[in-house]
């Protein structure tokens, strides 16, 4: 149980609720066609599958219908207090006038509150728990962006804001990667060598020991870390699209998402942090 006392259901919901949505991704986000989705679309046009109940029609058939990459994006609730707060529940299709403003305001939202997230992870992490003071004053000021109106959220100057915060959570991993546990095991290969964020697209670490390893912003797809210990590592931004994760321990992990966990591949011999669950499409 956390001891953050600032900690509480009045704080912003941060997974997507799409219920409280006026479908906003579907609209506001720009794709083009790929194995993640079946066509293009250009920000500001409706998806085709979107329909007048700000619903998806698709929804349970995305990833047969080659929407992929809709199953692994997660505003991390930036898309319903867009909806219900900071628009007061008057949808872009009724107030036309506002649209632009509003689909422009979705990412920077989501930005936000995915710093959020990695805050609130920090304060709620045992091992993390030397960073409460400092993580206590940063955080109210962080959460107060997340109430900005709309001109006030377009004209921030995010980057700022984020390196304010880095170091906090940069030291927040080395903590959790510092503290993680001895494998005993013979079977385990060693380490790999230090590789760059890059060097991991279809990179062929099966069963490796990666134990405290920083993933951070790194490229995974396609990679195999089939039965990999990979306990306490870092994966802040890191890119898992058809990773291959079956077998593989990630316990401990700090900065995992659901939404990575979504993009990957897996079954029911992952491991994974309490917080987190194996997504449906695993075997």
């Amino acid at each position: 149980m956390s001891n953050v006392p600032f900690i509480s259901s009045e704080n912003p919901h941060l997974q997507a609720d799409c219920e409280r949505c006026f479908g906003l991704c579907c609209v506001a986000l720009p794709y083009g066609k790929s194995s993640d989705f079946a066509f293009d679309k250009s920000s500001g046009t409706p998806c085709p599958n979107l329909r007048e109940d700000d619903r998806c029609g698709i929804h349970t058939q995305l990833r047969q219908k080659g929407f992929k990459g809709c199953t692994v994006y997660d505003c991390f609730g930036a898309g319903q207090k867009l909806s219900q707060v900071t628009y007061a529940d008057k949808s872009w299709r009724t107030h036309p006038e506002s649209a632009r403003e509003m689909f422009d305001c979705l990412p920077v939202l989501r930005q936000i509150h995915e710093l959020i997230s990695y805050m609130r992870e920090v304060m709620m992490r045992q091992d993390t728990s030397s960073l409460y003071a400092a993580m206590t004053e940063a955080y109210p000021g962080v959460l107060q962006l997340s109430e900005l109106e709309p001109a006030a959220l377009l004209a921030l100057d995010l980057t700022s804001h984020r390196s304010n915060v880095n170091a906090l959570l940069l030291q927040a991993s080395e903590q959790v990667r510092g503290s993680a546990p001895a494998v005993t095991s013979a079977s385990k290969k060693s380490k790999p060598k230090k590789r760059s964020g890059m060097d991991f697209l279809g990179a062929n670490l099966q069963g490796a020991d990666l134990r405290g390893a920083s993933f951070r912003g790194a490229l995974m797809i396609a990679a195999n870390l089939r039965h990999a210990d990979a306990r306490n590592a870092d994966w802040i931004g890191a890119d898992l699209r058809d990773t291959e994760l079956s077998g593989a321990d990630l316990r401990g992990a700090i900065f995992l998402t659901q939404a990575q966990l979504n993009a990957a591949k897996g079954n029911a011999d992952t491991r994974l942090p309490d917080h987190l669950h194996m997504p449906s499409h695993w075997h």
